[in-house]
């Protein structure tokens, strides 16, 4: 009889908490998942898969060199800079990863960002819930100026499918949109305006960051950029926390070179105690989790399973060592 295949999940937790269905994942082989794995149990608990699914568990040469059985890995994400592609390819090993499941949960958590930083609408529910407004003369109150969107200027720093739902979205509350991208004509869309990126940080109202990390445009965003914004606009970030020098936005917003920042990703995750970021009142940040709608790790899920599926048939697809 042939032995069933050994699938193991050893950082299972993000992508299901326990409110999804493991089934199709299960129907390929003997499947096993942990929450969360020190980096001193990843060779233990992976020595004898097939198939390993990881999402930010290291799989650098001295692992890789450990797992003689491995014959696949899936990479339950979009990014793959956790996996030594080189080695997993000279050891025959393909690396499928998963594109396009958290689209419209990252492009809502766009605006929902924006949205508060906007409109200020959880401190004011939570200033009327404290007497504030039982304590007002006047029917109606706020603290700051309420932005409207409308016929403001969005600025999108990477144009693929997150930055095209984003664009969509900014052009129905009546916004005005330009982007930067390396494939302006590949990738034109009715209504968006491609330009440079000082252009970009000079003429926005708000700017959201979309395009991957890589060494090219690490720390990108720094004081050089900071300085050619408005003092009334907005940054949002729910790509990547390397795009971002933190020290220079810290020194921008508390300098109010800009209005606001909103952050869904920092470098380092989670942050290690207190993060200077912490202290200002006009920097918002969220635990990673524009990706994380139930429908998008339901996708996520899915794509996972016929990247399995199409490996154990022989044709591997998402292949990103090929």
């Amino acid at each position: 009889m042939k032995a069933r295949i050994k699938i193991v999940y050893p950082d299972a937790f993000t992508l299901n908490p326990g409110d999804l269905n493991w089934a199709p994942i299960q129907e390929f082989g003997d499947f096993i998942s942990y929450e969360y794995s020190r980096p001193d149990q990843i060779v233990e608990r992976l020595k004898d898969a097939d198939i390993a699914l990881v999402n930010k568990v290291i799989l650098d040469a001295e692992v890789l060199t450990q797992l003689p059985k491995l014959q696949c890995i899936c990479v339950t994400a979009t990014g793959y800079n956790n996996v030594d592609l080189g080695l997993a390819k000279a050891k025959n090993i393909p690396v499928c990863n998963a594109v396009g499941y958290s689209t419209p949960a990252v492009a809502q958590h766009v605006f929902a960002l924006l949205l508060e930083m906007t409109n200020g609408v959880g401190k004011y529910s939570q200033s009327v819930k404290s007497g504030d407004w039982a304590a007002q003369p006047h029917f109606s109150y706020w603290h700051q100026s309420l932005d409207e969107l409308a016929g403001k200027t969005m600025g999108i720093y990477g144009f693929g499918r997150i930055g095209q739902a984003v664009a969509k979205i900014a052009m129905a509350f009546g916004m005005k949109v330009v982007a930067t991208h390396k494939h302006p004509k590949r990738d034109a869309m009715a209504g968006v305006e491609f330009v440079d990126l000082e252009t970009l940080f000079r003429e926005s109202d708000a700017i959201s960051l979309h395009a991957p990390l890589s060494d090219a445009n690490f720390e990108i965003v720094n004081a050089r950029l900071f300085h050619k914004m408005k003092p009334s606009a907005y940054l949002i970030n729910t790509g990547r926390g390397g795009l971002i020098n933190e020290g220079d936005l810290y020194a921008a917003l508390a300098a109010k070179k800009l209005r606001g920042a909103a952050l869904d990703v920092l470098q380092a995750e989670p942050p290690k105690g207190a993060h200077p970021l912490f202290e200002l009142d006009n920097c918002w940040i969220t635990p990673h989790q524009a990706w994380a709608s139930k429908a998008a790790r339901q996708r996520l899920l899915g794509i996972v399973a016929e990247n399995i599926k199409a490996f154990l048939a022989g044709q591997a697809q998402n292949v990103v060592n090929p």
